[in-house]
């Protein structure tokens, strides 16, 4: 799936100059947990987020940094911590420098990015125009949404190569599993090292297209091992 399949496509937004107070009304009444702020020529410059409007001093919940923090901090970074907290616009206490997708990108690449930018959200442009938002919501939507491909016939050959590839992705000794496939028919052989590995070859057959049925063979070492 890709981000156009799940973004929110009519997106709230505000513009450099809105007032901080009007910005926390705006998330508080619509239920949302942070707003694009768009320029007068359609680009994206920041967006607001709850984190944003925490640490604010007319709200009493201005964090200030020890004093040795505050020795080793630049001018500049001093600047901007106060901006931050005392501004009254949305370009004071926006963050700049947004990480965002085009409609075609794919969900993995977008789950991969909120957890390495440790972020909830990612506008969607095109042409560098904002044409929807994707949130951690929306990804769960994809999950809940998905549905398993129409069955499909793949050679034996293929379909083994398939496996084998999937089960080593899912970090099964390889070295110790086989896999078998006759009519589409998958069987896995061998010793895994604990039962969540066995949970995970039955995930990966079941990720491959063109498994009609799995027999799962696959025995722990120390299962084994004892003659239990």
């Amino acid at each position: 799936m890709l981000a156009r399949d799940v973004m929110t496509r009519s997106v709230l937004t505000v513009p450099p100059d809105r007032d901080v107070r009007e910005i926390a009304q705006l998330l508080l009444e619509s239920h949302i947990s942070a707003v694009p702020v768009v320029a007068a020529d359609g680009s994206v410059v920041g967006i607001v987020s709850e984190g944003d409007l925490i640490n604010r001093t007319e709200a009493g919940t201005r964090h200030r940094p020890s004093w040795w923090l505050r020795h080793f901090a630049s001018p500049h970074e001093s600047s901007q911590e106060y901006l931050r907290a005392n501004g009254r616009h949305a370009r004071d206490v926006m963050t700049r420098g947004v990480v965002s997708v085009g409609p075609d990108t794919p969900l993995s690449q977008i789950a991969a990015l909120l957890e390495r930018h440790y972020i909830k959200r990612v506008p969607v442009l095109e042409g560098g125009r904002l044409v929807g938002i994707v949130s951690r919501a929306n990804l769960l939507r994809g999950v809940a949404t998905w549905r398993p491909p129409a069955a499909v016939r793949v050679e034996d050959a293929a379909l083994r190569a398939s496996l084998l590839e999937e089960l080593e992705e899912a970090g099964l000794p390889m070295h110790m599993v086989n896999v078998t496939v006759t009519d589409g028919v998958a069987e896995f052989w061998g010793l895994v090292d604990s039962d969540l590995q066995v949970d995970a070859a039955r995930a990966a057959a079941q990720s491959v297209a063109g498994v009609a049925r799995l027999e799962n063979h696959l025995v722990r070492r120390s299962f084994a091992l004892s003659g239990a």
